[in-house]
């Protein structure tokens, strides 16, 4: 079956520096870490990772909430809403941060090529999951769909989990996510990757090859994760908590359950995060224009 890349777990989101937290003593309180994704999801894996470390750095409880709906917005509004104090925070992903401003208003192949000659040959009558309209696993299904001449129906589902059992199950008969839900699907045979949409080959599956090499050089979507917060946050808090988030993901514990879950633990400043953050928004913002893709707000 098909699916996506992975994800580059950034640690982008940070707090104050010593003068900022002899001021306020942040934390003061346990820490709300927001997931805008169900329960079991790879968002959901990375945030609770994370915080059991994160809570022993802050000296206090991380909190992680799901909170799931309309494409992952839900969540990420409510950490928007929050005081800028720096107790609320949230995991958010490429889904409701580069792509949703520009939208609201078992398979008998074993490669990619194998893929798209088995779809030519069904006219349409392909059907492939996704995480929901708008996600980032639909519109890289819809950017591989449109290089490789083929079409489907898009089957959207609420998380990875849901979606990666419509696969295991022959409901749909692709996909394109994040590892996490679809190992264990892969592990009892039921599953086969076709390919990461990474430009390189992903330490966790080396085995299997990138779309570049399967033929579809152009196309590269990396479904990414960072930490954001409310926009007044002080820079020093946002500082203080990359600072705190980028020495969580060196931990070698941490690394090697990500890894193991097909997740590619990366880190870096909040500057490089934001410069991510608003190179994918301008690609994808252009990919979702063409195709013209809306969705009800």
């Amino acid at each position: 079956m098909h699916r996506r890349s992975l994800l580059a777990a950034a640690a982008a989101l940070a707090l104050p520096t010593a003068a900022a937290l002899a001021q306020g003593g942040w934390p003061n309180r346990p820490v709300r870490l927001i997931v805008p994704a169900p329960a079991g999801s790879s968002l959901d894996i990375i945030a609770r990772l994370l915080g059991d470390k994160l809570k022993d750095r802050w000296g206090q409880s991380v909190v992680v909430e799901n909170k799931p709906g309309a494409g992952g917005l839900l969540g990420m509004d409510a950490a928007a809403k929050a005081p800028p104090d720096g107790h609320v925070l949230a995991l958010g992903f490429n889904g409701p941060i580069a792509f949703a401003p520009f939208m609201y208003s078992k398979l008998p192949v074993r490669n990619v090529r194998e893929f798209v000659g088995w779809a030519r040959e069904r006219g349409g009558r392909m059907s492939y999951a996704s995480l929901g309209k708008g996600s980032s696993s639909h519109l890289t299904m819809e950017l591989f769909m449109a290089e490789a001449g083929i079409q489907g129906t898009h089957i959207p589902f609420n998380g990875s989990p849901p979606s990666a059992m419509s696969v295991a199950q022959g409901e749909t008969d692709a996909t394109m996510m994040v590892a996490p839900a679809l190992l264990p699907h892969v592990r009892s045979g039921r599953v086969r990757l076709l390919a990461v949409t990474s430009r390189q080959r992903l330490d966790s599956l080396r085995d299997v090859p990138t779309l570049a090499e399967s033929g579809y050089p152009d196309i590269e979507a990396l479904a990414w994760n960072g930490f954001f917060t409310t926009a007044a946050t002080p820079q020093a808090l946002v500082e203080r908590i990359n600072a705190d988030v980028n020495a969580v993901l060196q931990d070698a514990g941490v690394r090697a359950a990500l890894e193991q879950q097909g997740l590619t633990p990366v880190g870096g400043s909040a500057a490089a995060f934001r410069e991510l953050v608003a190179n994918d928004t301008r690609r994808w913002g252009a990919i979702i224009r063409k195709i013209g893709l809306k969705l009800e707000s």
